[in-house]
């Protein structure tokens, strides 16, 4: 039999250095399967505590639990990001969007009539 000749150093694994990219939803995909996961599990756990009669402790403290997770720390600010209480920010600058007494007056105009 003949056999063809083997390059030297020839394996059939490809080489480390290549990068294969993931599909675009992957990272979306992985992170709702996380999602529904903890969901699940909280609504298993929830079941069990309503069996040993812990049911509104348990979801009492679920709540609680999420209000801490929910907020973040001022470590966690980015540089220039402005606060949503304008005393907090330097100058008591106020963010966009934010409704004063003026503007609200201005608006309704409540302003009392010139002449009378």
């Amino acid at each position: 039999m003949l056999e063809a000749p083997q390059p030297q150093g020839s394996t059939s694994r490809p080489p480390w250095n290549i990068a294969i990219p993931l599909p675009s939803c992957f990272d979306q995909s992985f992170l709702t399967n996380i999602t529904f996961l903890k969901v699940l599990l909280w609504l298993v756990l929830l079941g069990l505590f309503v069996e040993l009669e812990f049911g509104l402790a348990y979801f009492v403290l679920s709540l609680f639990y999420w209000l801490y997770v929910g907020t973040r720390g001022p470590e966690e600010k980015k540089e220039g990001e402005k606060s949503a209480y304008s005393v907090f920010n330097p100058g008591c600058e106020a963010i966009q969007g934010t409704l004063t007494a003026e503007q609200l007056e201005r608006e309704l105009q409540l302003r009392p009539l010139a002449g009378r």
